[in-house]
């Protein structure tokens, strides 16, 4: 079980934010999380509203980039985006840190395709699947579920 992580998304908004906060509330203090992107962007309503929906509140995370990282010394960089695996790649070349990528759909495409229901619905995908791939890499099978 590694000691610290580190969720790396596009804008930081959606979802390393979501995966972070999900890890948290899975893990408890056993474990160092935080989130960042490539760039950042506006927090997004819709990411916060559906993780409210499962009891965990993101609705005060501000988005920060990679190089806005105050510690860098993670054991584990989780990229959940093309751009940010290339990214974390390059910001990882001299350290000993394994970096996994998790292709996740952006559910930001969404916006402006059908109507909020199918937005929030495309959200709620993307946060369930994240929620049962955290259980299953980090070995939290018997905890809650989505």
């Amino acid at each position: 079980m590694p000691g610290a992580v580190l969720f790396a998304c596009t804008t930081n908004t959606v979802r390393s934010p979501m995966a972070a906060a999900i890890l948290r509330h899975l893990g408890g203090r056993r474990i160092y999380v935080e989130s960042a992107g490539v760039r950042t962007d506006e927090p997004d309503v819709f990411a916060a509203a559906v993780m409210d929906e499962i009891g965990i509140d993101i609705s005060q995370h501000k988005p920060r980039t990679l190089q806005e990282l105050h510690d860098t010394s993670f054991d584990l960089i989780i990229t959940l985006s093309p751009e940010a695996h290339h990214q974390a790649l390059e910001l990882t070349r001299t350290m000993a840190v394994e970096v996994e990528y998790w292709p996740t759909f952006d559910a930001t495409l969404m916006a402006g395709q059908g109507s909020r229901e199918q937005i929030l619905q495309a959200y709620r995908s993307v946060r369930d699947a994240l929620f049962r791939r955290i259980k299953q890499r980090f070995g939290f099978e018997g905890g809650p579920s989505v």
